[in-house]
């Protein structure tokens, strides 16, 4: 069995590559992340921003 690993995507990325990763990791196209992120982010008054910089410091690079 392979291990996946959640990474930042060094090939589908537009700022940090986090939607990408995510998109990567559950074999999603990183459009519709990146959609969802922002709708969100739209709705929670930012707080899809705070999560996703978090995210850009936690998660590895691929």
């Amino acid at each position: 069995m392979i291990e996946k690993k959640l990474l930042k995507s060094a090939v589908n990325r537009m700022i940090c590559g986090v939607c990408g990763g995510i998109g990567e990791y559950f074999n999603v196209d990183p459009t519709v992340i990146r959609l969802i992120w922002v709708i969100l982010s739209f709705f929670s008054a930012g707080a899809g921003i705070v999560i996703y910089i978090i995210a850009a410091v936690i998660m590895p690079d691929a």
